[in-house]
């Protein structure tokens, strides 16, 4: 897999974390089964967790509200992240996948208990494998959308209906309000086709949006 030519090197100095991560939809009860989950998993494997973050929201909210920037934040390579299901990442095949790859990146390990998942990192071969199988997942579940997408379009013109927006008005970008969660990723040193694969766009379509807002990589910076 590649790595843009950066390896992301444990700090020596920074002691290896377990970090849980653990989300429910508004209309579920409590955190505390998935804790519980994560625990006994934990005590199984004779793992200490370091740290719990639990929040209650709906998969619709941004990153930062679901508090999976905070996630990106603290984890740093060497650390393990558990969660019970790869679900509680995203709302989305892409985004969780952009997610996963964009850790496994990083050399942070990372635990799906539901899955049986055990990702130790970008230089293991067997996440190197669940990495390229999660990608193409990801991509099949696009080209569906894109199919379902361009067929809806058919039916539509076929009806005599106008697509497109009208002639002079300005397209909102779909990244418009997640500056902020941009620039943390970037802080954190995450690649940039790992924060597109996050945020679910295209790497080009970032970069052009990054443009636009003059949010630039710190190698841009120093050119």
């Amino acid at each position: 897999m590649a790595n843009n030519g950066k390896e992301h090197k444990k700090n020596p100095q920074h002691t290896p974390r377990v970090i849980a991560y653990v989300r429910v939809s508004t209309d579920e009860q409590d955190v505390s089964k998935q804790r519980h989950e994560i625990l006994e998993y934990a005590h199984r494997n004779q793992m200490a967790i370091s740290e719990f973050i639990m929040i209650t929201v709906s998969t619709r909210k941004t990153a930062k509200d679901r508090r999976i920037e905070e996630l990106m934040e603290k984890l740093e390579p060497g650390d393990t992240l558990i969660i019970s299901e790869l679900s509680r990442l995203g709302r989305s095949i892409p985004e969780v996948i952009g997610l996963v790859n964009g850790l496994v990146e990083r050399n942070i390990r990372i635990i799906s208990i539901k899955q049986n998942i055990d990702l130790q990192g970008e230089h293991d071969t067997t996440s190197k494998v669940m990495v390229t199988i999660f990608s193409l997942l990801a991509e099949l579940e696009r080209d569906l959308v894109s199919q379902r997408t361009k067929a809806a379009l058919a039916a539509l013109k076929a009806q005599g209906k106008k697509l497109g927006r009208p002639v002079g008005t300005k397209g909102k970008s779909k990244l418009d309000g997640k500056e902020p969660e941009i620039l943390a990723f970037l802080e954190k040193k995450v690649p940039v086709a790992a924060i597109a694969r996050i945020l679910d766009c295209s790497r080009p379509g970032l970069l052009n949006f990054m443009g636009k807002k003059n949010i630039y990589t710190a190698k841009r910076k120093k050119n």
